[in-house]
Protein backbone atom coordinates (compact mmCIF):
# COMPACT_ATOMS: atom_id res chain seq x y z
CA UNK A 1 0.00 0.00 0.00
CA UNK A 2 2.68 2.28 0.84
CA UNK A 3 4.41 1.13 -2.24
CA UNK A 4 1.28 2.33 -4.03
CA UNK A 5 0.61 6.02 -2.04
CA UNK A 6 4.64 6.41 -3.33
CA UNK A 7 3.87 5.52 -6.95
CA UNK A 8 1.47 8.18 -6.93
CA UNK A 9 2.69 10.70 -5.28
CA UNK A 10 5.56 10.61 -7.44
CA UNK A 11 3.16 10.84 -11.03
CA UNK A 12 1.28 13.48 -9.60
CA UNK A 13 4.79 15.02 -8.70
CA UNK A 14 6.35 14.87 -12.13
CA UNK A 15 3.30 16.31 -13.54
CA UNK A 16 3.92 19.18 -11.14
CA UNK A 17 7.46 19.25 -12.12
CA UNK A 18 7.22 19.74 -16.10
CA UNK A 19 8.91 22.92 -17.67
CA UNK A 20 5.85 25.81 -18.55
CA UNK A 21 7.49 25.60 -22.01
CA UNK A 22 6.35 21.64 -22.33
CA UNK A 23 2.26 22.46 -21.39
CA UNK A 24 2.35 25.60 -23.38
CA UNK A 25 3.15 23.26 -26.96
CA UNK A 26 -0.08 23.20 -28.98
CA UNK A 27 0.11 19.81 -29.33
CA UNK A 28 -0.22 19.12 -25.69
CA UNK A 29 -2.64 21.81 -25.23
CA UNK A 30 -5.03 20.38 -27.95
CA UNK A 31 -4.19 16.58 -26.91
CA UNK A 32 -4.63 16.99 -22.85
CA UNK A 33 -8.75 18.02 -23.01
CA UNK A 34 -9.45 14.60 -24.88
CA UNK A 35 -7.71 12.53 -22.69
CA UNK A 36 -10.72 12.22 -19.86
CA UNK A 37 -13.13 11.68 -22.77
CA UNK A 38 -10.90 8.85 -24.51
CA UNK A 39 -10.68 7.03 -21.10
CA UNK A 40 -14.16 7.38 -20.04
CA UNK A 41 -15.42 5.67 -23.25
CA UNK A 42 -12.58 2.89 -23.02
CA UNK A 43 -13.81 2.22 -19.32
CA UNK A 44 -17.74 2.30 -20.74
CA UNK A 45 -16.47 -0.73 -23.49
CA UNK A 46 -14.92 -2.37 -21.00
CA UNK A 47 -17.56 -2.82 -18.91
CA UNK A 48 -20.33 -3.64 -21.64
CA UNK A 49 -18.82 -5.66 -23.51
CA UNK A 50 -16.72 -8.00 -21.54
CA UNK A 51 -16.87 -11.02 -18.91
CA UNK A 52 -13.91 -11.80 -17.26
CA UNK A 53 -11.90 -12.47 -20.22
CA UNK A 54 -14.25 -13.00 -22.75
CA UNK A 55 -16.27 -11.08 -25.31
CA UNK A 56 -19.75 -10.13 -24.46
CA UNK A 57 -22.87 -8.84 -26.30
CA UNK A 58 -25.53 -8.97 -24.09
CA UNK A 59 -28.72 -6.66 -22.50
CA UNK A 60 -25.55 -4.07 -21.76
CA UNK A 61 -24.94 -3.23 -25.16
CA UNK A 62 -28.50 -2.75 -26.03
CA UNK A 63 -29.14 -0.10 -23.04
CA UNK A 64 -25.60 1.30 -23.68
CA UNK A 65 -27.42 1.91 -27.21
CA UNK A 66 -30.48 3.13 -26.22
CA UNK A 67 -28.37 5.19 -23.66
CA UNK A 68 -26.78 6.99 -26.83
CA UNK A 69 -29.43 8.08 -28.95
CA UNK A 70 -31.38 9.32 -25.82
CA UNK A 71 -28.27 11.91 -25.14
CA UNK A 72 -27.92 12.36 -28.68
CA UNK A 73 -31.57 13.62 -28.67
CA UNK A 74 -30.51 15.55 -25.76
CA UNK A 75 -32.74 13.98 -23.27
CA UNK A 76 -32.87 14.81 -19.34
CA UNK A 77 -29.71 12.33 -17.27
CA UNK A 78 -32.26 10.95 -15.40
CA UNK A 79 -34.44 10.33 -18.97
CA UNK A 80 -31.08 8.67 -20.05
CA UNK A 81 -30.29 6.13 -17.11
CA UNK A 82 -34.25 5.09 -16.91
CA UNK A 83 -34.45 4.53 -20.83
CA UNK A 84 -31.36 2.25 -20.48
CA UNK A 85 -32.69 0.08 -17.21
CA UNK A 86 -35.49 -0.07 -19.30
CA UNK A 87 -34.05 -1.08 -22.38
CA UNK A 88 -31.86 -3.87 -20.31
CA UNK A 89 -34.27 -5.21 -17.87
CA UNK A 90 -36.44 -6.04 -21.50
CA UNK A 91 -34.00 -7.42 -23.27
CA UNK A 92 -33.22 -9.89 -20.30
CA UNK A 93 -37.17 -10.50 -20.04
CA UNK A 94 -36.80 -11.60 -23.69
Amino acid sequence: MLVAAAACYAIKLSGLSLPHRFLQDPRIQRTVPLLPVALLAALIAINTFSSGTHLVVDARAASLAVAGIAVVLRAPFLVVVVAAAATAALVRLL
